[in-house]
């Protein structure tokens, strides 16, 4: 089999699944990674024909597709903030919106040198990723602001695997650490911070039937969905942790559930925040918030 065959033969069983866009863009993702040809490369060397070894993955990669697993379980793999990084199915997929949560904090707490990123203060800050999944957000930050002291907490130990190896990947220092943020004891261990940041689970269970299969069958769902009966507990868990472990002026960034904005900005203020921003994402929906406590 050719590295065209190859590609079209899997082109054509994914447009049962996706749309011609997303699986052309797939089909182009597993193609260079089974033979580590770019898409220029691939174009002049059409009848390139694929070794046993090759042929293996690339049939092992359809079958795992055609089950409507992400392509990013399927290799292993997930850009965010131009890195690459290794995901399971023990996190969440790094997501665009999340980028842009991410962006809009370095924006805030830096300037910008002639080759690096600095934060604005004086000392170090330190700042706080809650449920951090693949470790995204936290090495993303820390790979931008260069002289932040950066700690990361989430309550799966697989999940922190993940994490630490992308840290290390990136060589990017962070302190690890296995907590749930939802008890109240384990958060003694945590020292205070200028910055508190999360992307926390924030679907409601009634969303699940308007959610694409290949979420519902291979993202965890403890880091996707929260009780129908009470959608803001870990916005309430986590802003109530910061009035008692953020700074004087700290600042706390949350990605939302779009149809949830209002709410949140009143919540914060609620536990006693002020200068509550709401941010809509790059499609205007409401997916950031930004607050201050005094």
């Amino acid at each position: 089999m050719t590295v065209q065959q190859a590609y079209q033969q899997l082109l054509f069983q994914l447009y049962e699944i996706y749309d011609d866009r997303e699986a052309a863009n797939i089909a182009d993702l597993v193609i260079e990674n089974v033979t580590g040809l770019r898409k220029i490369d691939r174009i002049l060397n059409k009848q390139f024909p694929l070794n046993d070894q090759q042929l293996k993955q690339w049939e092992n990669f359809t079958d795992e597709l055609l089950q409507h697993k992400p392509v990013q379980y399927v290799l292993h793999e997930a850009w965010f903030a131009g890195m690459k990084f290794y995901v399971d199915e023990n996190v969440l997929i790094p997501r665009p919106e999340t980028e842009e949560l991410v962006n809009w904090i370095i924006e805030d707490l830096s300037i910008t040198t002639h080759d690096s990123r600095f934060t604005i203060h004086d000392s170090p800050l330190t700042i706080l990723d809650v449920g951090t999944g693949s470790g995204c957000i936290s090495i993303a930050l820390k790979k931008n602001l260069l002289t932040v002291e950066m700690y990361a907490i989430d309550i799966s130990k697989q999940a922190l695997n993940v994490a630490t190896q992308n840290a290390a990947t990136h060589n990017a220092e962070i302190h690890f650490q296995l907590v749930d943020i939802l008890t109240k004891d384990a958060l003694h261990s945590l020292p205070m911070f200028d910055v508190i940041v999360s992307n926390p689970p924030y679907v409601k269970k009634n969303e699940a039937s308007s959610m694409h299969e290949n979420v519902m069958k291979h993202e965890p769902h403890l880091a996707l969905f929260v009780p129908d009966e009470d959608a803001f507990i870990f916005y309430k868990t986590i802003a109530e942790f910061g009035s008692t472990h953020l700074n004087k002026n700290g600042k706390l960034f949350f990605e939302i559930n779009e149809s949830l904005g209002k709410e949140v900005c009143m919540l914060l203020q609620h536990y006693g925040y002020t200068s509550i921003e709401l941010k809509k994402d790059m499609q205007g929906k409401d997916r950031m918030v930004r607050a201050i406590i005094k």
